[in-house]
C-alpha cells in the first residue's frame, strides 16, 4: 500500500487515490504543487471559463467530459484530504540522459551522503532501488558500523562475496580505527581488486557494470570490489574465419576474457589497453589496443579523440555503432575497419603496428586501418607452406574478381558477341529464354540474396532441406520451363561461391553492390556502361581513406614490393620489415645480421 502510494499508482481502499492518479495522468495539469484545497477551488472557478473557451474552439465533447471528470475528481480528492505525491510529479518531469544529471536532478551534487537513508532515497529514485528486483542494497552493522553493500544480484560472484562478509563480520567496534573506511580496504577486505570513490555517479555505474559498492554510514566516501562474473559462453572457433590447420579459440562477448586471449599471444610490455566508456546510458566499455614502441602515436591520438567526441545515449549494437560513430562514410558499401573474431589475427596486426578496438559484448574487434587487400587475406593461407599459401590465395583472388566482374562480361558479350575472342566462341546461350537477360539477373540476385538470409534463419537440421528446395525445385524447375537460361544459373552461382569465399563478409556484401551496378550500367548502356561504371568503381576504391591510409595500397601509390607480399605468402623469416602502410615507429621485424644468420 505504502509502496503504491509513493509510486502514484490508484489505492482500491481510498477514493482520493484513485482520483490522485487519475489527475495525473490526464491532459491540461501544470502539476503545480498547491494544496488540494487550492486546486478544487481553482477548478471550480475556472470551470465556466474552460467549458466555453472548448465551445469556442470546437473541441469535441469528449474533451470538456474529461475536463469536468478532472474537476470532479479534484473535488473528491479535496473533500477527502489526501494531497498529491510530489515526488510522482517530480518523477514525471525527469528527463536525464545519464546517471549523474539523474543525480543531479535528485540530489542537488554529486556527492556521497553521509547518511545511509539519504543514499537509499537517492538510490531509489536514480537505479531503482525497491522497483528492480535485481538491485540489492544489503544493509548491516560491520565492526560497530552501520554498512550498506550495493550490486547487481545478476553479476555478483557469491563466493568472494560471502569470504569478504565472512572475514567482515567478525570485527568488533574495538578493531575499527577512527577512519572506518581506510580500515576496512587496508586491512580486512580479503580482495585483490579495490578502490575508493568520492563521487555517487561513479559508485552508481560501477555498480551497474557489476562491481559491489561499500557504503558506510558517516563517511563521504565508498569502497567499490571488483567482485562481478558476467553470463559468458567458452571461446570457441569463429565460424566465418575456420581453419583446418591452427588454433580453435575465438573471441566472446567478455571484454576481460577477449583482452586475456591477445594477452597470452602477446607477451609484450608494451602491449596496452586504454580502457575508454562509450554512451551517456549504455556506458559501454571500449578498449583501445596497441603496441607502444611501435604504433604510430599521431594515429593512436586521433582514434582516442574520435571515441571521446562520441556523444550519444549508447551503443547497444557495440562495434558496428562504434564504428559508424568514428569512421564515417555513412553510405560507402566498402568497410573501412577488419572485424576478425581470431586473437591469432588480431596478434599478428598489433605486430604489423596497427591500432584494435575491442567492444565489450561483441565477440569481433576493429583492426584500424585498413586496405582493400586486407580484407581479401585469410589465416589459412599462412597456417599452409608458403606455396600452397600463395596457391590459395591467388584461388581466392580470383573467386573476389570473378563475384564482381563475371556476371557483366558474360552478358556484354552475349549483347555484342563479336567481341568474344576465338576462343571463347562457345560462351553464350544456346537457347532463348522467355524473360529478358538482364531482368533473369536481376532476379536471379535478388534470389539469391533471399537464400542467404533463409539460410542464416534456417536451424542447422532444415539447412540441408533448404538447398534442396533451392537446387532442385527452384533452379532446375525455372531453366526446364524456359524462364531462365542454363548459363546464368551457372556464371550466377560461380559469382555467389566467390562471393562467400571472401574473407570478409563485409566486402562480399560490398562487392555484390557494385556487381549489381555493373549489371545495371552494362545492360543500359553496353560497352560504353560498363567502362564508365568499372573506371567510376576503382575511383572510388581510390578515394577512400582509412583513418588517412590509402585503400588501395599497395596498387595505389604502387609499391613493389609490398604488392609482391600481397600477390604472395613470403616465408616469415623473408619479411624482415614491417609495412610501411602503418607508418611504425620501429619498422624492423628482425635485425639484418640475425636473418644472414638464419639464411646461413
Amino acid at each position: 500500500m505504502e509502496a503504491s502510494r509513493e509510486l502514484g499508482a490508484p489505492d482500491e481502499s481510498s477514493e482520493g487515490g484513485i482520483s490522485g492518479f487519475i489527475k495525473s495522468i490526464l491532459p491540461g495539469e501544470d502539476g503545480s504543487e498547491e494544496s488540494s484545497s487550492e486546486q478544487a477551488q481553482a477548478g471550480s472557478n475556472n470551470a465556466p471559463d474552460e467549458d466555453q473557451s472548448a465551445e469556442q474552439t470546437g473541441d469535441e465533447p469528449q474533451k470538456s467530459e474529461a475536463k469536468q471528470g478532472a474537476e470532479s475528481l479534484q473535488e473528491k480528492e479535496a473533500a477527502s484530504g489526501q494531497p498529491k505525491d510530489p515526488k510522482q510529479e517530480k518523477r514525471d518531469k525527469e528527463l536525464s540522459n545519464s546517471v549523474k544529471e539523474s543525480i543531479l536532478y535528485w540530489h542537488g551534487d554529486d556527492k556521497i551522503p553521509e547518511s545511509l537513508d539519504q543514499t537509499k532515497e537517492i538510490l531509489t529514485e536514480v537505479m531503482g532501488l525497491g522497483a528492480s528486483f535485481d538491485v540489492v542494497f544489503r544493509e548491516m552493522f560491520l565492526g560497530g558500523r552501520k554498512t550498506g553493500l550495493l550490486l547487481i544480484s545478476g553479476f555478483a560472484k557469491d563466493v568472494v562475496l560471502d569470504e569478504i562478509l565472512k572475514r567482515l563480520t567478525y570485527l568488533t567496534p574495538n578493531d575499527m580505527s577512527s577512519d572506518a573506511l581506510a580500515a576496512f580496504m587496508n586491512e580486512y577486505i580479503p580482495h585483490i581488486q579495490v578502490e575508493k570513490a568520492e563521487e555517487l555517479s561513479v559508485a552508481i555505474n560501477q555498480a551497474l557494470a557489476g562491481m559491489s559498492v561499500l557504503f558506510i554510514e558517516g563517511e563521504s566516501r565508498v569502497i567499490i570490489m571488483d567482485t562481478r562474473l558476467y553470463p559468458v559462453r567458452g571461446p570457441e572457433e569463429p565460424s566465418i574465419e575456420r581453419v583446418v590447420r591452427g588454433a580453435r579459440d575465438g573471441f566472446t562477448e567478455t571484454l576481460l576474457s577477449n583482452i586475456a586471449l591477445v594477452r597470452r599471444r602477446l607477451r609484450d610490455p608494451g602491449l596496452k589497453f586504454e580502457l575508454h566508456k562509450v554512451g551517456r546510458r549504455t556506458q559501454t566499455d571500449v578498449s583501445i589496443a596497441y603496441i607502444d614502441d611501435i604504433v604510430d602515436k599521431t594515429q593512436v591520438k586521433a582514434v582516442v579523440d574520435k571515441i571521446k567526441s562520441v556523444n550519444i545515449d549508447g551503443i547497444p549494437l557495440a562495434d558496428k555503432q562504434l564504428e559508424e560513430a568514428i569512421i564515417g562514410k555513412n553510405w560507402n558499401p566498402y568497410p573501412m575497419v577488419r572485424y576478425s573474431e581470431r586473437p591469432d589475427i588480431v596478434a599478428s596486426h598489433l605486430l604489423e603496428g596497427r591500432v584494435v578496438l575491442f567492444v565489450d559484448t561483441s565477440p569481433s574487434v576493429m583492426v584500424i586501418p585498413t586496405t582493400f587487400f586486407d580484407l581479401c587475406q585469410h589465416a589459412e593461407e599462412n597456417r599452409q607452406t608458403p606455396l600452397m599459401g600463395s596457391y590459395l590465395r591467388w584461388v581466392r583472388l580470383a573467386g573476389i574478381f570473378a563475384s564482381i566482374f563475371l556476371l557483366p562480361l558474360w552478358m556484354l558479350m552475349v549483347i555484342h558477341p563479336e567481341l568474344k575472342p576465338p576462343m571463347l566462341e562457345f560462351i553464350g546461350p544456346q537457347k532463348n529464354a522467355k524473360i529478358p537477360l538482364l531482368a533473369q539477373f536481376l532476379i536471379i540476385e535478388f534470389g539469391v540474396d533471399l537464400l542467404r538470409m533463409a539460410a542464416v534463419h534456417t536451424p542447422s537440421p532444415l539447412g540441408s532441406a533448404m538447398g534442396l528446395i533451392a537446387a532442385i525445385l527452384i533452379g532446375d524447375i525455372a531453366v526446364k520451363t524456359g524462364l531462365f537460361v542454363n548459363e546464368v544459373v551457372l556464371y550466377m552461382a560461380v559469382a555467389a561461391i566467390g562471393m562467400f569465399a571472401t574473407p570478409s563478409y563485409e566486402l562480399g556484401l560490398a562487392n555484390r553492390i557494385v556487381r549489381l551496378l555493373l549489371l545495371l550500367a552494362t545492360g543500359f548502356f553496353h560497352v560504353s556502361g560498363l567502362v564508365v561504371a568499372s573506371t567510376l568503381f576503382i575511383v572510388l576504391l581510390t578515394v577512400n581513406r582509412s583513418y588517412n591510409s590509402s585503400y588501395l595500397w599497395p596498387f595505389i601509390p604502387f609499391n613493389a614490393k609490398a604488392m609482391g607480399a600481397i600477390l604472395f605468402r613470403m616465408p616469415v623469416l623473408s619479411a624482415k620489415t614491417r609495412p610501411s602502410f602503418d607508418k611504425t615507429r620501429d619498422n624492423t621485424r628482425m635485425s639484418l645480421s640475425a636473418g644472414k644468420k638464419d639464411k646461413s
